[in-house]
């Protein structure tokens, strides 16, 4: 059986070519490389996404500071957007960019269900479907 982490690189691949607009590659143990490599890289032919996919059963996900700077690197030379993809249980998908997480005391990062739900925008927004305003920042 795949992982969990696997499974939702899959499901989120799967739904960017799904849209008919987005094309989507997925790097396959893309964490076991030293070298900065996210998860997914998608384009609509104007707009290139360096997206790292995160699923996760609790209501928080800390990232440590490396793990972030190799993502911001590699979409700084490869011209892309990075985003974080984030899969709360039960909640669908949260995408953040680098400087919308927490930073914490120790300079690494971290983001709960509230902020990435205050903050983050769903698939539709990331995907250039909708825009959806904010009550509250």
């Amino acid at each position: 059986m795949k992982s969990k982490g696997t499974r939702a690189e899959r499901e989120l691949f799967h739904m960017l070519w799904e849209t008919g607009i987005w094309a989507c590659c997925r790097s396959a143990g893309s964490g076991s490389t030293p070298l900065p490599n996210p998860d997914l890289i998608a384009s609509n032919g104007s707009k290139i996404l360096a997206i790292e996919c995160k699923a996760i059963k609790n209501t928080s996900k800390h990232f440590n500071k490396s793990e972030i700077d190799q993502l911001i690197e590699f979409s700084t030379k490869f011209g892309a957007e990075p985003w974080l993809a984030i899969k709360f249980d039960n909640q669908g998908w949260n995408f953040l960019r680098p400087e919308e997480l927490k930073k914490t005391k120790t300079g690494n990062y971290s983001v709960n269900l509230a902020l990435a739900k205050q903050t983050g925008k769903k698939f539709d927004e990331l995907i250039g479907l909708f825009e959806q305003q904010k009550l509250f920042k």
